[in-house]
């Protein structure tokens, strides 16, 4: 019998004329790894939380949910709990308690388990998932990666059945991510527990994927095993290039057919292996670095949060350029928002200096739905000015404005608050994660954005996760580590020089080509060799 089967799901939040989710029938067999795709708005999170019926929204629904044959609904709240696991994008939205260990046990706790059972599930999950060392810590005590280590481990102390993830890599840096979604697998593979996940980034999801499911304005137009995808969104370009992964989507770039579809980075380098034996055109020429006017620059800049505790930033130092973009990379915990908000005046640094240069700076924070207070996402705008129609055309937010801000998808309130953001008119645009739940598409139109406010005589810094964009569409990368800039380069130098800390394109022909960073120039290299 399916673990999940979702019967003709049709919903429409309220206010809203469009439906967020039409006609959905889905089967999802016990032990699968399922993948939800698609583009930012098209109802991913939607369907997720109508599979946890605690999370389930407000609104109009018609259609069945069935989980092992029962209805969904009819489950218990304990059954719920018990069965259904649920990881938000946002690590910080669900730690509730002050420490590790009592994190690992609050769930149990309130199921009303004994003390040796849960003094024996919190000892087997701090052990499975690594975290012993910092089992005593304080729970705001720990990075990113950690936090969301620690929310999946809660959630798997309370064995459940399903484990449904909403982008739970968004907010981690490369590293962190790759090590998150490694976790998964195992607990997919190892344990037999049903996943199903959505994610934007599909390179080291798809080869562990049983099903990937795409889904275009609420509703499911593909459900089918990774290897048949291409073939399956053939008639539909913009999917090939944003949904996607790199090795895919240089192999329809490429337009040699005859080979098989390479789904891993793994494939892909032997793919191109076979493709180029012999190249004769094997480089991207670097680019020279661009001396410009500064914007603002920090010197021997120093900050802790508490008096006797490590600091965050530490000696650091660096110049933003007039007119470009730069991105700030690290790991999690680095210290790359706490700059940010230093670069803001936020917060004031003990030591060092920020030089602004008399310009007015604007700060995106990275829980992006924290900018809004009111009901919905046109009051909001109205409250900073009047007109408002050229922010949100060129956010493309028309449909939403009549939204609560939190029924919208986290895509789409990045691209409401860059709206307000930009309502402000800054000359400086100070951006935590901006891209977090944005798809392929609309990160292309947002990079267009950015390039159009520099062409306008602005600069934007940007702290991100997102190596594909920042390779693609940032002027130079910076990374930070220990508390101060140790890299400071042009994007294409920064991501050719890397194992890590680069992307999926590079990563599949470093060993052939050189100082190609991006899916489209890898494609560009073969093409050229091929016709040479």
């Amino acid at each position: 019998m399916e673990t999940l089967q979702i019967k003709n799901l049709t919903f429409s939040y309220p206010g809203r004329q469009e439906p967020a989710l039409v006609d959905i029938s889905l089967k999802i067999e016990p032990g699968e790894y399922v993948v939800l795709a698609g583009k930012s708005g098209c109802g991913k999170t939607t369907l997720l939380r109508h599979l946890k019926p605690a999370l389930t929204p407000h609104g109009k629904r018609s259609g069945k949910i069935l989980f092992g044959g029962r209805e969904l609904t009819s489950l218990s709240e304990r059954e719920q709990a018990e069965t259904i696991g649920y990881v938000t994008q946002n690590p910080d939205n669900q730690t509730v308690t002050d420490t590790v260990w009592h994190e690992l046990a609050f769930g149990l706790e309130n199921l009303g388990l004994d003390s040796d059972t849960i003094r024996l599930r919190t000892a087997e999950m701090a052990e499975y998932f690594g975290i012993s060392d910092w089992f005593r810590k304080p729970s705001n005590a720990l990075s990113g990666g950690q936090r969301q280590l620690l929310n999946l481990a809660s959630v798997m102390a309370m064995h459940p059945d399903v484990l449904i993830l909403d982008e739970p890599v968004s907010q981690l840096d490369p590293v962190a991510a790759t090590s998150f979604l490694e976790t998964i697998n195992k607990i997919n593979k190892e344990l037999g527990v049903t996943v199903i996940l959505t994610e934007h980034r599909l390179e080291e999801i798809l080869p562990v994927a049983d099903k990937i499911a795409v889904m275009e304005q609420g509703r499911i137009f593909s459900f089918t095993p990774p290897e048949e995808l291409l073939r399956g969104t053939l008639q539909r370009p913009d999917f090939i290039q944003y949904v996607l992964p790199t090795p895919m989507r240089v192999y329809d770039l490429v337009g040699r057919t005859d080979m098989p579809c390479p789904v891993t980075v793994r494939d892909g380098r032997r793919w191109l292996q076979k493709l180029n034996p012999n190249p004769r055109i094997t480089t991207i020429e670097r680019e020279e670095p661009e001396t410009g006017e500064i914007a603002l620059s920090v010197r021997d800049l120093y900050f802790q949060y508490e008096k006797k505790g490590e600091p965050i930033v530490a000696d650091c130092s660096a110049a933003f350029k007039k007119g470009k973009i730069t991105a700030i990379l690290g790991g999690n915990g680095a210290g790359k928002t706490t700059l940010l908000k230093l670069l803001a005046g936020t917060v004031k640094p003990i030591g060092g200096k920020v030089k602004r240069n008399g310009l007015k700076l604007s700060l995106l924070p990275q829980n992006a739905v924290l900018v809004f207070t009111e009901k919905t996402v046109r009051e909001d705008l109205l409250r900073i000015r009047p007109d408002i129609d050229e922010a949100v055309a060129l956010t493309q937010t028309e449909d939403i404005l009549d939204s609560h801000p939190f029924d919208i998808s986290g895509g789409e309130v990045q691209r409401a608050a860059l709206a307000k953001l930009l309502l402000l008119s800054p000359d400086v645009l100070l951006l935590d994660e901006p891209t977090k739940g944005m798809d392929g598409a609309f990160k292309e139109q947002f990079a267009a954005i950015l390039k159009n406010l520099c062409e306008q005589g602005k600069t934007v810094i940007l702290v991100s996760h997102d190596i594909e964009f920042c390779a693609k569409h940032t002027d130079f990368c910076m990374m930070l580590f220990d508390g101060k800039i140790v890299s400071s380069k042009t994007s294409r130098d920064f991501f050719s020089g890397n194992r890590f800390y680069t992307t999926a394109a590079y990563r599949m022909s470093q060993r052939i080509f050189k100082n190609a960073v991006t899916a489209e120039e890898v494609a560009a290299l073969c093409q050229q060799n091929l016709t040479c």
